[in-house]
């Protein structure tokens, strides 16, 4: 059983909470295996293309995601659904790409709202051959118009593109197909009467999955497979009454040919909302009981997908609905937010993470192309913001790089009593690798007061194993939780004209006995040899 010593320590005029922390040599029998890419993205429909290219690659984009790739690697899988893919519709006709898209009026709330009406064609879907190589999509298909014929048309259409030789070059694979997003919020956008039911659900499902199956070829043999439920998490029950995946499975969604398809269950999950313009704090989001009670939430529904041997995934997630709350989402803190949230979902059995992006959306980890109104207020700039990272993009390369590319990478969480500090140690297969830490007290630019440290001090359990004596250092250097840019991992930078890393990389060599201090808005990796 792990735990932890308290010791405290006073340094000149701040109190300082010396930790101890022991960290097993051999990987518990409770740690799950790790898989990457743990941290995958979900694309908003809508705007699909700008993210990918047209006519070419969108190269800053395809930098992003290659960073990833080379730690991982494995391409970080990519989802392009979400709201507007209930709007989303297809004429085989259609030339240009996309053509009538219709986008609802801009507000200070959300000033790059989601489209209310899209119509693509053939070139649409053969856009995902400027992915990376390798790399594994679900797509998602509009079951909200309840239009089954525009779901055949798209799903045909992607077929098509699935096969086109530049995609099968790439080696880029039709991992899912999606029908639907968040059918249990469809009472409240008017796509269903406001008694539906997850039964009526499940029926109109079954009812899209058998045409597009026959269409695609999709069995319980196939490469493909469908994602069910795709639920907000909000509305969900955690019960089998209402909505959530265990009240779909109970009203028989995997029973029929289509739903032995099925091989992920998928919800999507916001920590807060930011729909009415209230704005939440920094501090709150970055939270360690916060995060852990955000998640815990979905154990219910979790264990009772794994019961049937499906993967559970976040298919759609990030901090505040809504696209984001300006001056936390877009912050430095969300950064360590992200990498804590994303290895916790690790804990409870959760596979994967998807976070969710969409043009000029302030949660975003990447920006991919150029902006010409503030993601902030709508307000128009003095000139167009180029392509760029964002904070949070240094969680996902965090988190692959502790993850590694190990397919038989554990990881478990280290019993820290303390509610500014999380721990997580990796294994491969059983050896005890790298740990991390991560101190999520916000350190903000109007602190008087002087930043604060922890200083860890590592102890070793396992009999017969032995201990390392040293290990790299490698860290997370942000200057104020609420900046915006000035991120640095190990010294070098993702916060460049083509996404791609720069600078030389920084880190130290030390005694595991002398410990080591993490200051407040800071994360540490480190690796033991």
């Amino acid at each position: 059983m792990l735990f932890i010593i308290l010791a405290y320590t006073l340094l000149s005029s701040n109190l300082v909470l010396g930790l101890t922390v022991h960290i097993p040599l051999v990987a518990p029998s409770i740690a799950p295996i790790v898989k990457p890419p743990l941290v995958s993205f979900s694309i908003e429909q809508d705007r699909w293309t700008d993210w990918v290219g047209t006519t070419s690659r969108n190269q800053f984009f395809f930098n992003t995601l290659n960073n990833l790739n080379h730690i991982s690697g494995v391409p970080s899988r990519i989802r392009i659904g979400a709201n507007s893919e209930d709007h989303t519709n297809f004429n085989p006709g259609l030339q240009v790409n996309p053509k009538h898209t219709i986008f609802p009026a801009i507000t200070t709330t959300v000033p790059y709202p989601e489209a209310s009406n899209i119509t693509v064609g053939d070139s649409y879907y053969e856009s995902t051959k400027f992915l990376p190589p390798n790399t594994r999509v679900t797509w998602g298909l509009n079951l909200g118009q309840n239009n089954i014929t525009a779901a055949f048309l798209e799903a045909k259409s992607i077929v098509k593109a699935f096969s086109s030789p530049a995609i099968k070059r790439a080696g880029i694979i039709l991992d899912s197909i999606e029908i639907g997003n968040e059918a249990n919020l469809y009472p409240n956008n008017g796509a269903r009467p406001q008694n539906y039911t997850t039964a009526q659900y499940v029926g109109e499902w079954t009812a899209f999955a058998t045409n597009i199956s026959a269409t695609m070829g999709i069995t319980a043999n196939s490469t493909t497979k469908f994602w069910g439920v795709a639920f907000a998490g909000a509305g969900s029950s955690h019960s089998i009454t209402g909505f959530s995946p265990q009240a779909a499975i109970n009203e028989g969604l995997l029973l029929s040919e289509t739903g032995s398809a099925i091989s992920t269950i998928s919800q999507h999950h916001y920590s807060g909302s930011f729909c009415t313009g209230s704005e939440g704090l920094l501090q709150d989001l970055m939270s360690k009981p916060t995060i852990r009670g955000n998640l815990s939430a979905y154990s219910p529904d979790i264990a009772a997908v794994r019961e049937t041997g499906l993967e559970y995934v976040f298919g759609e997630t990030n901090s505040y609905s809504c696209h984001g709350a300006p001056g936390v989402s877009n912050s430095a803190g969300a950064a360590l937010w992200a990498l804590d949230y994303v290895l916790f979902a690790t804990q409870i059995g959760i596979s994967r993470v998807f976070f969710h992006e969409g043009i000029g959306y302030k949660y975003n980890l990447i920006q991919p192309i150029a902006l010409t109104r503030s993601i902030l207020d709508g307000s128009s700039l003095p000139a167009p913001i180029p392509a760029h990272i964002q904070p949070q993009y240094y969680a996902a390369i965090v988190a692959a790089e502790a993850v590694g590319k190990g397919r038989d990478m554990h990881a478990v969480e280290l019993a820290i009593d303390d509610s500014r500090i999380s721990g997580y140690a990796f294994y491969d297969r059983t050896r005890l690798v790298r740990t991390i830490f991560i101190n999520s007290e916000a350190f903000l630019k109007s602190n008087a007061t002087a930043r604060r440290s922890i200083h860890l001090d590592m102890g070793f359990t396992g009999n017969d194993i032995v201990a390392p004596t040293m290990f790299t250092t490698k860290r997370l250097i942000i200057e104020h939780a609420d900046d915006t840019s000035g991120l640095t991992w190990g010294g070098q930078t993702y916060e460049t004209n083509d996404g791609k890393v720069s600078g030389a990389l920084v880190a130290s060599n030390d005694n595991v006995a002398n410990g080591l201090d993490i200051q407040a808005t800071e994360a540490v990796l480190l690796t033991f040899h």
